[in-house]
C-alpha cells in the first residue's frame, strides 16, 4: 500500500523546509517496507501573485480531502506594496485556503503541540542559549480548538461608520467543539500514562478567562461535565493570564493541557521558548477522518533563500505525521519511522555540533541543508540497528 501524501510547500521557507521533508519521507522509503505517493501542490501568496484569482490551484481542495494525510511548509508573503502580506480580493490573506480552509473543510477540530524539551536543547531567553530547565522539565502536550472562536468568521467593517473606524470580530465558542477538544485531552493523558514530570500524576488543565468571557464559562462547564467522566485523572484549570506565567514557572506541572482557539494559538507559541523556539515546534491538525501536520515557524521571507532555516520542526512534522497514520492503519512500521525521525533529530541535537542559527547563534551555525543531512545519517543508523 502506497499511503497518498499531498504536500503543499507554500512561501518562503515553507518551500525550502518541505523539500527537506521529502527528503526525509524518500529515506524512510529506502530503509522501511513503507511507501508513500507523494503530491506537491504550490499554494499562497506568491502562487496567488503569480496567477491572481487563487492562493492554489483549481481542484486542490478535492486532493486534500482524497490524501491519507496532508503537510504543509508554511504561507504567506509580503504584498508589492509593502503594506503586509499579499491579501485576496476576499480580504483573507493568501494561503488562507491551505491553512484555515483546510482545518474547516477536513473537519481538522483539534490542533495538538507537543512540548518536549529534547536532550541539548537550549531554551531561548533574553535572545540567548540557555538550559534554564533540567532535562525532563518540559514534556506536555496541548490541545487547542481548531475550527471557531474568533477564528469563526464572524466580523468585519461596520458599514455605517466612516471605513477605518470600526471593526468587530465575534467569538464563538460551541458545546459541541468544546466537548470533542475536551473528551480527546482526556484520553490523550491516558495514552501518555505517564503523567506531568513534577510528580507523575495524569493532569489536565483547562485554560480560560471564565471570571469575564461567557464562552470560557461555557468552555469551562463541558470541562467540568467530561472531567467527571474520568475521575483517575486531575482536573486543574487555570485563568489564561496567570496562566502565562505559571507555564514559563513551573512546566514541569503540566501533562495535558486544552483551551479555545485564539487562547491556544498564543499559548503554543509562547510554550515553544521551553522547547528551543519555534524551530522545533510542531502543529498537528487532526480530525477523525483527516490529519495536516506543519512547522509553526511561519514563511520568514526575510530567510528564504539562504540555506538557514531550521528544518527539524518540519522533520518532526513529518515523523508526527508517520505515527498519526501508523496509529490509524495499525501500521507498525510506520509508527516506527515516526518514532525513529524524533530519536534522530534528538541525536543530532543532544551532539550540539550540526544546528541552525535560531538553537546556537550565527557564529556557531550550520546550514539547514547540512543539518537535515545530519538527522538523515542519524535515522539511517537508527534504522539499521
Amino acid at each position: 500500500m502506497a499511503y497518498d501524501i499531498v504536500l503543499l510547500p507554500g512561501d518562503g521557507i515553507g518551500i525550502e523546509v518541505a523539500h527537506e521533508a521529502k527528503q526525509m519521507l524518500d529515506l524512510v522509503q529506502a530503509e522501511l517496507p513503507v511507501s508513500f505517493d507523494i503530491q506537491e501542490i504550490p499554494c499562497g501568496g506568491q502562487f496567488y501573485l503569480e496567477h491572481g484569482s487563487r492562493d492554489w490551484p483549481e481542484g486542490s481542495e478535492e486532493r486534500c480531502s482524497e490524501a491519507d494525510a496532508v503537510l504543509l511548509g508554511a504561507v504567506g508573503w509580503p504584498s508589492p506594496d509593502g503594506a503586509g502580506p499579499v491579501t485576496m480580493t476576499d480580504g483573507n490573506m493568501a494561503g488562507w485556503s491551505p491553512v484555515i480552509g483546510n482545518r474547516a473543510r477536513l473537519d481538522l477540530y483539534a490542533n495538538v503541540r507537543k512540548v518536549k524539551k529534547l536532550p541539548g536543547v537550549k531554551a531561548r531567553i533574553h535572545g540567548l542559549h540557555r538550559s534554564v530547565w533540567d532535562e525532563g522539565t518540559v514534556d506536555m502536550v496541548f490541545i487547542r480548538e481548531n475550527t471557531e472562536d474568533l477564528y469563526a468568521g464572524v466580523g468585519g467593517i461596520l458599514p455605517k461608520f466612516r471605513p477605518g473606524e470600526v471593526a468587530t470580530d465575534t467569538r464563538v465558542i460551541t458545546r459541541a467543539a468544546s466537548e470533542r477538544v475536551i473528551r480527546m485531552a482526556f484520553e490523550l493523558s491516558n495514552q501518555r500514562g505517564h503523567g506531568a514530570p513534577v510528580d507523575g500524576v495524569k493532569r489536565v488543565t483547562s485554560i480560560a478567562k471564565d471570571n469575564v468571557l461567557y464562552g470560557c464559562r461555557l468552555f469551562q462547564s463541558v470541562f467540568k461535565e467530561i472531567g467527571a467522566e474520568y475521575p483517575d485523572i486531575e482536573k486543574d484549570t487555570a485563568i489564561v493570564d496567570a496562566f502565562t506565567q505559571w507555564l514559563i514557572g513551573q512546566p514541569e506541572y503540566y501533562d495535558v493541557l486544552v483551551t479555545t482557539n485564539m487562547f491556544g494559538d498564543i499559548l503554543t507559541d509562547l510554550a515553544s521558548v521551553l522547547q528551543g523556539g519555534m524551530g522545533m515546534a510542531v502543529g498537528c491538525n487532526v480530525g477523525d477522518s483527516h490529519a495536516m501536520f506543519e512547522p509553526i515557524h511561519g514563511s520568514a521571507p526575510k530567510h528564504s533563500g539562504q540555506d538557514r532555516a531550521n528544518p527539524m520542526a518540519m522533520i518532526l512534522s513529518t515523523g508526527e505525521m508517520c505515527t498519526w497514520l501508523g496509529a490509524r492503519h495499525n501500521d507498525a512500521h510506520l509508527q516506527r519511522a515516526g518514532a525513529l525521525i524524533e530519536q534522530a533529530v534528538g541525536v543530532v541535537v543532544e551532539a550540539g555540533e550540526t544546528l541552525t542559527y535560531d538553537l546556537v547563534g550565527r557564529q556557531n551555525a550550520a546550514p539547514m541543508s547540512v543539518v537535515s543531512a545530519a538527522i538523515r545519517d542519524a535515522f539511517k543508523s537508527l534504522a539499521d540497528q
